[in-house]
């Protein structure tokens, strides 16, 4: 197992979920709820499940299309989203 990798994956998820919609929805499901085992199941089954398919996919994707291609794509992205966040804040 590379380990580097691991920490990286961890670290960046880790950072970037703090504080998104899906830690709010967890908030608010927990608040109508006596016990937070449910909602606990419930969004960790999601996030593990989303997350292998986009494992899944990358996988897959990296050995029909060149890397530098994909990360010229997913930079794309980033960038056009956050102009789209900052056009719809200002």
């Amino acid at each position: 197992m590379n380990w580097q990798i691991f920490w990286i994956a961890f670290s960046t998820i880790f950072l970037a979920e703090i504080g998104d919609k899906t830690q709010l929805v967890c908030f608010s499901l927990s608040t109508k709820s006596t016990s937070i085992v449910p909602v606990f199941l419930g969004a960790m089954i999601a996030f593990v499940l989303s997350t292998f398919i986009a494992c899944m996919l990358g996988n897959y994707l990296q050995k029909v299309v060149p890397v530098n291609v994909i990360h010229s794509i997913a930079g794309v992205i980033l960038i056009v989203s956050g102009i789209l966040v900052l056009i719809n804040k200002l």
